[in-house]
C-alpha cells in the first residue's frame, strides 16, 4: 500500500461518521503524514493523539517533532515540555529522553521532575526496563526469532512485554487489523516497535546487523 493509501485508510477511519476517537488511528494518520512530508497535519494528528490518550507519550514526542520540522517552534516546546512531564510521571524513560533531547535543541528548559531510583517490583524482579526504567523481570526466551526479537529479549522486560500484549489487542481491534494480510501485520509490528522505543532508526540498525 503506497503512502497516499494509507492516509486515505487511516483518514477514513477518524471521520465523524466512523470512529473519530480512536487515538490508535489518529496516531497511525500522524505517521502516515509525516512519512509524506506532510508535518503540520501530522503534528495536528499526533494532538487529536494526546487530547484522546494522554498516556500515549510517543505521540506528544512525534507531535514536537513535526512542529519542529514546520518552525513552530513555540507550540513545540509547549507540546514537548507537557508530553516530558506526561512521559516521566509514567515511566516512559526513551520518549521523555528523546523529549528531553528535542528541547534542549530548541533551546528551552526541561522540566525539572522527580527521578525515581529503580526498585525492584512487588514480585522480586531486579531486571531494569530500558523503556521504563523500572524493575521487573527478564524473559525467559525472545518473544520471536529475529534481531527484533533479540533485542526486546535484551532490553525490555516481561511486565513491560506483557503491557504491550494488552494494548497490542487494542490495536488490532481498534484499527480493525487481520494479521494474516502482510500489510496489517506490519501495521501491527510497526505499532509494537514504536511501544517499545524503537524508533526506525534504531529498526534498520537491528535489520542491518549494525549495533542498535
Amino acid at each position: 500500500m503506497d503512502i497516499n493509501a494509507r492516509i486515505h485508510q487511516f483518514e477514513t477511519m477518524v471521520r465523524p461518521e466512523a470512529d473519530p476517537n480512536n487515538d490508535m488511528a489518529w496516531f497511525s494518520l500522524g505517521q502516515a503524514y509525516a512519512q509524506a512530508g506532510r508535518h503540520r497535519d501530522a503534528a495536528e494528528a499526533f494532538i487529536r493523539c494526546t487530547a484522546l490518550n494522554p498516556a500515549m507519550s510517543k505521540a506528544f514526542q512525534l507531535a514536537g517533532q513535526s512542529l519542529a520540522e514546520v518552525g513552530d517552534s513555540d507550540k513545540a516546546i509547549e507540546v514537548l515540555t507537557a508530553g516530558y512531564t506526561s512521559a516521566a510521571a509514567k515511566g516512559d524513560r526513551m520518549p521523555q529522553k528523546a523529549m528531553g533531547e528535542l528541547l534542549q535543541k530548541l533551546g528551552a528548559p526541561v522540566p525539572e521532575v522527580a527521578i525515581k531510583a529503580a526498585a525492584p517490583s512487588a514480585s522480586g524482579g531486579t531486571f531494569v526496563c530500558s523503556r521504563t526504567g523500572q524493575a521487573g523481570h527478564k524473559m525467559a526466551r525472545p518473544p520471536f526469532k529475529g534481531p527484533v526479537g533479540a533485542w526486546i529479549f535484551d532490553h525490555i522486560s516481561q511486565e513491560t512485554f506483557d503491557t504491550w500484549i494488552k494494548q497490542g489487542t487494542k490495536v488490532i481491534n481498534e484499527m480493525r487489523l487481520d494479521l494474516s494480510r502482510d500489510q496489517d501485520a506490519e501495521t501491527y509490528d510497526k505499532q509494537m516497535r514504536e511501544y517499545l522505543g524503537i524508533d526506525e532508526e534504531m529498526y534498520e540498525k537491528l535489520m542491518s546487523g549494525t549495533p542498535a
